[in-house]
């Protein structure tokens, strides 16, 4: 039996759940898990619904048939494949601890995307790519070729078919094109201490003012820079105790498994735009499973 992800967005109104239940059970399809949101402020409905084709219905076959029912609601909708893998290039610089959590959960099952590349703007991480058998991209950038190592960057992206940019401690400000032309495909990871401690040093100018939360924010790359409609956030407590690099220690702990939760929720279909804001509804049973540990 086929697992289906069906999502769907389109204006609140009744009768929406029953006609998406009616037409999956038509369609031989049995519910396993499923979430709806009505935003009474913006008037919008979204709904995910995980579904076992107990009859052979074929995803085409599902994504025909149910353009009548979408019709009348005015839906966007969208059924995929629960057991295919999303393909995903991931960036990074010279902070690793992003790229090598990703790597480690991706070996063991526990984050089922496939990395179809890594592009980085320096060469610290080929060898450890390389032996996890992908493909590794070295595109420098400077302020005279940003537009062409942009343009390669893309070209990367196209021949892998990838659907997802993970910015992994990527530190590089991607133009306002790439940004347009990648809406809601590319998601960013950084310190929550924004706007109160910019540029460089972050963990050291909190730990000067005494700050008890370090946290993290993972969210989709807009031309607004860190400014993009958020995904996944959390914090860690600190104390007076300890000193800056602690800070920095604590940071990188909780900035990789925000942004592995972040990815979790995009490839599972799990987050819809909604305005300046996310919609995220919660794993559906199993889907944090590891294959394998170790």
């Amino acid at each position: 039996m086929t697992k289906y992800a069906l999502t769907v967005t389109c204006p609140s109104t009744r009768g929406i759940v029953a006609a998406i239940a009616a037409f999956l059970s038509e369609q031989g399809c049995n519910i396993t898990d499923s979430s709806q949101f009505d935003d009474f402020e913006t008037g919008n409905f979204f709904m995910r619904v995980s579904v076992i084709s107990e009859t052979g219905t074929t995803l085409d076959a599902l994504t025909v048939r149910f353009a009548e029912t979408a019709k009348a609601f005015g839906m966007d909708y969208e059924f995929h494949d629960e057991a295919v893998k999303m393909k995903v290039v991931i960036m990074v610089s010279r902070f690793g601890h992003c790229l090598n959590d990703l790597l480690y959960r991706v070996r063991i099952g526990a984050l089922p995307i496939d990395i179809a590349a890594v592009i980085s703007n320096h060469m610290d991480y080929q060898k450890v790519v390389v032996n996890h058998d992908i493909p590794f991209h070295c595109i420098r950038v400077t302020r005279d070729n940003k537009p062409a190592a942009e343009a390669r960057i893309m070209e990367v992206v196209e021949e892998t078919g990838a659907e997802l940019i993970v910015l992994a401690r990527y530190m590089q400000i991607l133009s306002d094109r790439m940004c347009r032309t990648m809406s809601g495909r590319i998601i960013n990871i950084h310190h929550s201490f924004l706007p109160s401690f910019k540029g460089a040093n972050p963990y050291k100018q909190a730990f000067e003012r005494g700050v008890k939360l370090i946290g993290a924010t993972s969210h989709y790359v807009t031309a607004d820079l860190d400014e993009g409609p958020i995904i996944e956030q959390d914090t860690v407590r600190v104390t007076h105790a300890q000193s800056p690099e602690d800070y920095v220690s604590l940071g990188r702990d909780v900035e990789a498994q925000v942004l592995a939760r972040a990815i979790h929720a995009h490839i599972h279909r799990r987050v819809f735009l909604n305005g300046n804001k996310t919609v995220v509804f919660p794993a559906s049973p199993g889907s944090y499973a590891s294959e394998r540990m170790g």
